[in-house]
């Protein structure tokens, strides 16, 4: 039972990147196997050769690959930082944290554009417990972006980017204790600017 509070709770943060219909009515077209973890002299990468995306895991966090059956069908990737804390489901850290951060990074495969996003991302926090939200639009190396700071009952804080390009939806999503904003911030600020996409 607690493996499936967790499975749907993240499926529920990749809605709030790109909506209920992914989850309905979609087609297949990733898979668990197309995330890499590399080890090379500059640190830690993740690599999805298939939708074009390269991110480098911060100093010291732990990665994990999602995807198995039981989970999201086309995969995602979880980084921890070192002081993560929070109840334990499944033998998972579940939101809402209370210590440390958490970024989630998946890849929908789905066009979109940032107003239709927009609503989505609106409908899916309302749906969490929305007790605050705010959106932007922002530019994150040269792709434009909607991110989104909010805080819900179900999830606690967070910080979303979501840059739609081409025909998918690239999720970043920030869950951070209440005590930890600054730190986790910067941290999620400066996995930013290790994004690239082609």
């Amino acid at each position: 039972m607690a493996k499936k509070n967790l499975v749907l709770a993240f499926i529920i943060l990749l809605l709030i990147g790109g909506g209920v219909f992914w989850w309905q009515k979609r087609e297949i077209k990733g898979s668990p196997e197309d995330y890499v973890i590399k080890e090379t002299v500059e640190g830690k990468f993740v690599e999805n050769k298939k939708a074009g995306l390269i991110v480098k895991v911060p100093e010291g966090w732990e990665v994990k690959k999602m995807g198995t059956e039981e989970e999201l069908e086309e995969g995602a990737m979880v980084f921890y930082s070192p002081n993560t804390e929070g109840e334990l489901q499944g033998g998972k850290i579940a939101p809402p944290l209370t210590k440390g951060c958490i970024i989630h990074v998946g890849v929908i495969h789905k066009e979109i554009d940032l107003a239709k996003l927009k609503l989505e991302v609106r409908y899916n926090l309302a749906l969490l417990g929305v007790k605050s939200e705010e959106f932007e639009e922002v530019t994150i190396n040269n792709y434009p972006a909607l991110k989104t700071t909010a805080d819900t009952q179900k999830l606690g804080n967070s910080i979303g980017i979501d840059i739609p390009y081409k025909n998918r939806l690239y999720s970043f999503f920030l869950l951070l204790a209440s005590d930890e904003k600054e730190n986790c911030v910067q941290e999620f600020n400066k996995f930013l600017e290790t994004i690239s996409i082609k």
